[in-house]
């Protein structure tokens, strides 16, 4: 918005140095010429307003390209610095992403090792669990064998 305003300034500027310059040319020519002088005289005028003139377009010329130098660094310069910014911007944005992916991979990493390892503690815990019922049921059958003889003597007895 700033670089239209200044380009929207210099543009009136120059138009108006313009304006100036021809209105200055055309008014000194008017006064020359409809001034009651001799011939040498109103040429010497002449000569005199046509260096002057010159003098001040070559001003205005050098006054231009100093101008559009300065804007032409500043340009450069103001290029130069967002480069450098975006740059330096993206390198950080692009170390913050691998140390992100880093991160993610470790963290997969362990989660994976202790899903193995829960897996593992899992195996053995359900083989001595199933090692465990197998040797009660065991215990337990000889328990009701046991009985069952008991039974049986005690009914013969009885006979």
């Amino acid at each position: 918005m700033s670089q239209e305003k200044e380009n929207n300034n210099g543009l009136n500027t120059k138009d108006f140095l313009i304006g100036t310059f021809i209105g200055g040319v055309i008014g000194a020519s008017a006064a020359l010429l409809l001034a009651p002088k001799s011939g040498k005289d109103l040429r010497q005028d002449i000569n005199d307003q046509a260096k002057i003139a010159k003098e001040r377009t070559t001003d205005w010329t050098h006054q231009a390209i100093e101008r559009g130098n300065q804007l032409a660094t500043s340009a450069r310069q103001s290029t130069s610095e967002f480069a450098r910014t975006v740059s330096d911007r993206s390198t950080t944005l692009l170390e913050r992403a691998k140390d992100l992916a880093r991160s993610v991979r470790n963290d997969v990493d362990d989660l994976t090792e202790s899903a193995d390892s829960l897996t593992n503690d899992l195996e053995g815990i359900s083989e001595e669990i199933a090692a465990s019922v197998k040797k009660e049921v065991e215990d337990l059958q000889r328990s009701v064998e046991q009985l069952v003889k008991e039974v049986e003597e005690k009914e013969k007895n009885k006979e």
